[in-house]
């Protein structure tokens, strides 16, 4: 890898490992965009760039979100009968999300992710500082059937499902802390999934660069990863002393226009 691309994936990790710890979002908001322009930038992209950035996306969603999920354990945050509870429908989902998403055309993909990202950056913006109402959280299979459309979803899209778990399980009653924590939990074997899936769907497919693993990109991963890891405890800890509700409004209009530019381009 060429110094200046690893520096521009190293950057790409930091930014996303930040915003992951400082709003409680899944980095994946970030890396996925980032990607997008960077594989191209530095010879890397092809027809399959969407499926490599959403692909290589979830693969350093499994460093950064263990590192996350252990973090908060040890402060007694995440609610494990929880994650017990979502993890079935989550690795069914995301299993069946990624393999789907190997077959989908790349412009499709790109223009789902763009409308993601318009989708997130505008209930961020609406939502920011303001309490939301609460019901009682679902059990059965009402609770498998919403881990299993997170989990699809979030493998197609290339994230840690962070951006649509918190705000469901928040809804439902649990503790806003408790929740993000129990969503890094979740994470993991999401990403773990979604990332074999995607080993699976693009292994052997012509015109995937040198150091593909199917359409994970792993030099690309090992190095946002190597950045996102440390800064998403930088992020958690800003997050105690800088105004979280006017950083929200700040990411909700720079997520609306990346969706907007993804989806014209």
């Amino acid at each position: 890898m060429e110094p200046l691309a690893a520096l521009a994936f190293l950057a790409t990790g930091a930014l996303a490992g930040l915003a992951a710890g400082l709003l409680g979002i899944g980095g994946g908001a970030v890396i996925v965009p980032a990607l997008l322009v960077l594989l191209p930038a530095f010879g890397a992209g092809g027809p399959w760039t969407p499926h490599q950035a959403v692909a290589t996306s979830l693969a350093t969603v499994v460093a950064a979100g263990s590192a996350s999920a252990l973090s908060h354990h040890r402060r007694g945050a995440v609610r494990w009968g929880l994650v017990w509870r979502l993890a079935p429908g989550i690795v069914m989902g995301a299993g069946c999300g990624a393999l789907v998403a190997g077959w989908l055309p790349a412009l499709w993909l790109q223009r789902l992710f763009a409308v993601f990202l318009l989708l997130s950056g505008m209930r961020m913006l609406l939502a920011a500082g303001k309490p939301a109402p609460t019901r009682a959280l679902p059990t059965g299979r009402v609770l498998t059937a919403a881990g299993g459309g997170i989990g699809a979803l979030s493998a197609v899209l290339g994230i840690g499902g962070g951006t649509m778990l918190v705000p469901y399980l928040a809804r439902h009653g649990v503790v806003l802390r408790q929740a993000v924590a129990t969503s890094s939990a979740c994470g993991v074997p999401l990403a773990l999934v979604g990332s074999l899936g995607f080993v699976l769907s693009g292994w052997g497919r012509d015109g995937l660069p040198a150091g593909s693993l199917g359409f994970v990109l792993w030099p690309a991963a090992l190095a946002v990863a190597a950045a996102a890891v440390p800064l998403a405890g930088v992020g958690a800890r800003l997050a105690h002393r800088l105004p979280t509700a006017t950083l929200k409004r700040v990411f909700s209009v720079l997520l609306l226009m990346v969706g907007l530019r993804l989806l014209v381009t």
